[in-house]
């Protein structure tokens, strides 16, 4: 587990840097600000048993972190909304990690970027895989 949060955590300084050069500032604004921050590897727990379709894991959110970078769960009920408020249940390719800007990653930058909105639900095709 250490040795897969540790990747999480580069796969997101590696990205910070990807945004800073990108909005053209210099490349460690980001990554330098992260260091020494809370980082934190935490799966959402949901006890299939006990809960059926519709129960809510996670609620309607988005984070207070700089970015939230997931990979693939066992099961599917990840969704975010994009920014026509539309609803998408998010269908993860092998190999693939989904990030999102938190809200300090909004706050630091002025709202240029904005934070991912996103719950954790059980629905149908949790169901059908469970």
């Amino acid at each position: 587990m250490d040795k897969w949060g540790y990747k999480l955590n580069d796969s997101v300084y590696t990205l910070a840097e990807m945004a800073a050069i990108g909005m053209g500032i210099a490349r460690n604004t980001f990554s330098d600000r992260m260091k020494g921050g809370a980082h934190l590897l935490a799966p959402t727990g949901s006890d299939l048993k006990k809960n059926d379709v519709g129960a809510i894991f996670a609620g309607f959110h988005y984070d207070i972190s700089f970015m939230t970078i997931h990979g693939k769960s066992r099961y599917p009920g990840l969704s975010l909304w994009t920014r026509e408020w539309e609803k998408v249940t998010l269908n993860f390719q092998p190999g693939c990690l989904f990030v999102q800007a938190g809200a300090t990653f909004e706050y630091i930058t002025g709202g240029y970027v904005l934070g991912g909105f996103h719950e954790v639900t059980y629905n149908e095709k949790t169901k059908a895989m469970y």
